[in-house]
């Protein structure tokens, strides 16, 4: 035994005193990547073992900042924040008015970036009312985050201190906002702050010229009346530059190859103008584009604004982009992917950046075609409310990076192959507890890195300290730091051309989920169409109110019938999945005095209906308050117009026991099919009540039943169809819907109990139906709502 235990204390020892440690081994644990990444960024080794060590680190470290990157053509995808901030740093921050010159672009003088064109908030969405054009909020965004000190002192004949306060110049007239429109382009150049003797002579001709554009071009008069972020503007300013003036949204729909290539153009002269390169932002695509999410209950939302704002309380299942027409991937952008070195896949919203990028037809095969360049993906730091806070597999628990790899995998066609081989994430270990502490007090958590699983889908992780440590200091901001993440990037292309940066393995786990094909619109149902559209049919409704004196209804005065107009065609607007002929049985709006008021509240207590009598969305004066107030009711009335005056006649009888009422029976006989005149087809509306619970009687065929025990609740289908109308667009509008919906299918279904498997399936039945036959919508993926 003892001779036993001296020769297992001889192994160790001679383990311990004949291994040789090279001097990385020195510096904490993690790949050669990662330790040469912690060197590179300033990191202070944990222990000094020689001074000869402590030198070769320092070689180390100098080598791969200094690495010559000066020939190198990057490429980075996203969307606006996320993208501008790796590139340029925040563009639309204050403080980067004193240090714009930062991030990708002051290390990769050769830098590209390829824009996600479907948002459709802010300014950016109020400009859509009026142009048949692609999103051009992001576009800005990215646009003066890559302004660069070396081409406007080039470009300008400027020092360094001048390129500074041109860039703030800059910084002030493209983020400036305008609530109530501007009198002159002269009080335009005031409000922003910037006037034109501050920027070089040439520089405040061009943009002198795009400012009075926006007031002498009669087709961009009606934006200057709406919320506007004034670079938005000259951006569009740009693009009808090049254009007819007789060219109006019905002949730029109809000259698409025209419209397009003066988009290109455009954006390029104001790129080059401000001194950020002609081709250093393009499109993703020139073709108008809108966001479909789908999530897994089965409802599916369209905009990207509106899929940002939703609390749905449920995973993503899908995403997909719905195309005017055949998009279009400008030429430009296809050339920079096929010569890039770099691809650089940006952090920021997963839903909405990346993803409708990579669903642009062909986009994602170029990437993938392209063997020779190093591919990253720079993983998002926090859980985003909403996309990233359930998955579809777990929906209790947070997203990981793996989750991140699997969402893209299943919504980009052809997968995550040959998309990107390894992920640059944030090491939570630098971030202190007490700051994660504080942003957890405010619902966020950090997405971990679970290496192994990211690992086994065939990725290689690289954990580095790429956050902005001056953030975190004065603010207690976790972000990515642009100069970090640029460092980090030279740095591992350095490691890969030398040999020393690890690549991935053969994955030993397959995502199978694929996404559907691209989504054309057959309507070819632009946002500006739809606006005009909605805005023509509610200018021709009647607008009537009922007072407590007057037996018959008063035409409303002009002002109020505009005012209540405007409130009606700003809600209908805000929820794109809304058709124009969701409006076809609505004639007029009725507003019914408090006092007067004498639906019966039995079943409910919305202050709205529809009165297929005469066409009208009737609702309680007090309702129209504001904006706000009036959204529920008027989703629920419009939603009940869709039933249209589908209801013969309808009645209750008691159902009696020995003579105690037991029971109450609900009997409705709907109109011949040659008198409907609702949204639904007859065998729509059959399906309808049938998922209501009313029984169609055998023998009649417009016969419909429904029994209803003691004194159970009943919610007649009427007012199911419009809360059910009003929920799917959003949930927070009828809560005893989205009672309904989540407790039926959040929960497992036992076996055990029949009915409340019964309910799970008619809940899933009776979304998909409003996804597909009410709002026309996708099939689901998942067999279960099919």
């Amino acid at each position: 035994m003892a001779n036993k235990t001296i020769n297992s204390l001889q192994e160790v020892l001679r383990g311990l005193t004949e291994k040789r440690f090279a001097p990385l081994d020195f510096i904490g644990t993690g790949s050669v990547a990662e330790r040469a990444l912690s060197l590179a960024l300033g990191d202070e080794p944990p222990m000094m073992p020689s001074s000869s060590c402590a030198k070769e680190w320092r070689q180390l470290a100098e080598a791969l900042r200094s690495f010559d990157v000066s020939d190198l053509r990057v490429v980075a995808l996203g969307g606006g924040t996320g993208l501008s901030r790796i590139v340029g740093g925040d563009s639309r921050r204050t403080e980067w008015r004193e240090h714009p010159f930062t991030g990708l672009k002051e290390v990769f003088p050769h830098l590209s970036s390829i824009v996600c064109v479907t948002d459709d908030g802010g300014s950016t969405g109020e400009m859509l009312k009026d142009f048949p054009l692609i999103s051009l909020g992001d576009l800005r965004h990215v646009l003066l985050s890559s302004v660069r000190s070396s081409i406007l002192k080039k470009q300008y004949q400027l020092d360094d201190q001048k390129a500074i306060e041109l860039a703030a110049a800059l910084h002030s007239l493209f983020n400036f906002r305008f609530t109530l429109p501007p009198e002159s382009p002269d009080q335009l150049w005031k409000q922003s702050g910037t006037a034109p003797e501050m920027l070089p002579k040439s520089l405040s001709g061009t943009l002198s010229d795009l400012v009075r554009r926006l007031f002498t071009d009669q087709r961009m008069k009606a934006a200057l009346q709406r919320p506007q972020c004034l670079g938005n503007l000259l951006i569009a300013a740009s693009v009808f530059s090049k254009l007819p003036s007789f060219f109006r949204t019905a002949e730029l729909i109809a000259n698409q190859k025209r419209l397009q290539a003066a988009t290109l153009e455009g954006i390029g002269d104001l790129a080059h103008l401000i001194g950020a390169g002609r081709n250093s932002v393009l499109p993703c695509t020139l073709t108008s584009a809108q966001l479909q999410v789908l999530y897994a209950n089965g409802v599916q939302v369209t905009g990207e604004a509106k899929a940002g704002a939703a609390e749905r309380g449920w995973p993503v299942e899908q995403v997909s982009v719905r195309f005017s027409e055949e998009p279009r991937l400008p030429e430009q952008a296809a050339e920079e992917l096929q010569q890039a070195d770099i691809i650089i896949l940006a952090p920021g919203s997963l839903y909405t950046s990346i993803i409708p990028s990579l669903q642009v037809p062909g986009l994602a095969d170029l990437i993938r075609a392209n063997r020779n360049a190093l591919k990253l993906l720079v993983g998002n730091i926090w859980v985003q409310e909403g996309e990233t806070d359930a998955t579809l597999d777990a929906p209790d628990k947070r997203f990981h990076v793996s989750d991140l790899i699997r969402a893209y995998d299943g919504n980009i066609p052809g997968g995550t192959q040959d998309l990107f081989s390894h992920v640059l994430v944030l090491d939570m270990a630098d971030v202190p507890g007490s700051v994660l502490q504080n942003y957890a007090l405010e619902k966020k958590e950090p997405i971990y890195v679970d290496s192994e699983k990211v690992l086994k889908l065939g990725f290689e992780p690289v954990q580095a300290r790429i956050f902005s440590q001056n953030l975190l200091r004065q603010e207690q901001i976790v972000q990515h730091d642009p100069i970090a993440l640029a460092t980090a990037v030279r740095c591992l292309y350095g490691l890969r051309v030398s040999g020393f940066l690890q690549e991935p393995k053969t994955p030993t786990v397959r995502i199978t989920r694929q996404p559907q094909p691209t989504n054309i619109c057959a309507d070819r149902l632009l946002p500006c169409i739809r606006y005009e559209e909605i805005s023509r049919i509610v200018s021709m409704l009647s607008f009537q109110q009922f007072n407590l004196l007057s037996e018959q209804p008063k035409e409303m005065e002009k002002e109020e019938r505009e005012q209540l107009a405007n409130l009606i065609i700003n809600i209908l607007w805000r929820h794109p999945d809304i058709r124009p002929d969701h409006l076809s049985a609505v004639q007029g709006i009725s507003l019914i005095s408090t006092a007067r008021w004498s639906r019966c509240q039995q079943w409910d207590n919305i202050f709205s209906f529809y009165d297929p009598i005469d066409g009208c969305l009737k609702i309680r004066q007090d309702q129209v308050e504001d904006q706000s107030r009036l959204e529920m009711p008027l989703l629920v009335a419009l939603g009940q117009s869709l039933l249209g005056n589908y209801c013969q006649e309808k009645h209750i009888e008691p159902v009696l026991f020995q003579g105690q009422q037991v029971g109450r029976i609900y009997w409705l006989t709907v109109r011949e099919r040659q008198e409907l005149n609702g949204f639904l087809s007859s065998e729509a509306l059959d399906e309808f009540l049938q998922l209501a619970q009313l029984t169609h009687s055998t023998r009649q065929r417009r016969l419909y039943a429904r029994t209803v025990n003691g004194q159970e609740g009943f919610m007649p289908p009427g007012l199911l169809f419009g809360q059910f109308f009003a929920w799917y667009l959003d949930n927070r509008f009828a809560p005893n819907i989205d009672h309904m919906i989540f407790s039926a299918l959040k929960k497992e279904p036992s076996d055990l109990v029949v009915k409340q498997t019964e309910t799970a399936h008619r809940q899933e039945r009776l979304t998909t139906f409003f996804r597909e036959h009410v709002f026309r919508g996708k099939k689901s993926l998942r067999n279960g709502y099919n």
